[in-house]
């Protein structure tokens, strides 16, 4: 596959089918990936691959009516405390999509909250992954991390499978805790579902809007393009 067929054709698939992917596989996404950039090659990630009766004790616990009852935080700050535009309305354009996609009312919280917690089953993906990074580094290595997780995503793209980056994770890193080898300096910054897409899904229609290059580029030291 192209490079930018993978870029372009990567989304964040919320339904896998049930198809199983071998270690060999997995292994092969991952070295690909860990090709990603870091200052002085520092290469600050670890992951942990979730499958079969491991990733379904991992949900069970996180899905548990005690666990969801409970108070549980990030050890970081992913999204603003106050949201802004254009920020805001961006992520509301998100969300509605989804809902909209798969017929759910944006006042139906319910079922908003049950399509929530379908990212604790990986959204039915064969393979989880947890990535951490060391608590100790500093803000470049999240910048490095950043760019390895795109890898994984674009390398999986290469092996005709999908994913779907799950920040949703780090808010449960007590209990993930007790089933992977977590170390204390270690921060868990997010999940990632891996597998085959189920094209039939409505929640796979979604397509987000991204900003022309214009909105976002600034260019210097260019000559104008001469009309003609």
């Amino acid at each position: 596959m192209h490079v930018d067929n993978a870029i372009r054709s990567r989304k964040s698939v919320r339904r896998f089918l049930p198809l199983d992917i071998s270690k060999p596989v997995i292994e092969h996404i991952l070295k690909v990936a860990s090709r990603a950039p870091s200052g002085n090659n520092v290469q600050p990630w670890h992951v942990h691959v979730l499958s079969g009766d491991a990733k379904q004790a991992l949900c069970a616990d996180i899905l548990t009516p005690t666990t969801q009852a409970g108070q549980h935080d990030p050890e970081y700050q992913y999204y603003p405390n106050n949201w802004f535009e254009p920020y805001q309305g961006r992520r509301r354009a998100s969300g509605y999509g989804l809902y909209e996609a798969l017929g759910i009312d944006r006042n139906d919280r319910e079922a908003r909250e049950h399509q929530h917690l379908r990212n604790f089953h990986f959204f039915e993906a064969p393979v989880g992954l947890l990535i951490s990074l060391d608590r100790r580094l500093n803000t470049g290595s999240y910048i490095d991390l950043g760019m390895f997780i795109q890898n994984i995503m674009l390398a999986a793209r290469g092996q005709g499978l999908h994913t779907c980056p799950q920040a949703a994770f780090a808010w449960y890193h007590q209990i993930v805790r007790r089933h992977v080898s977590l170390a204390d300096e270690d921060i868990l910054v997010c999940g990632i579902a891996l597998g085959h897409e189920d094209r039939d899904a409505p929640e796979n229609s979604l397509h987000t809007q991204r900003e022309p290059v214009a909105a976002f580029t600034s260019f210097h030291g260019f000559p104008e393009r001469v009309p003609g």
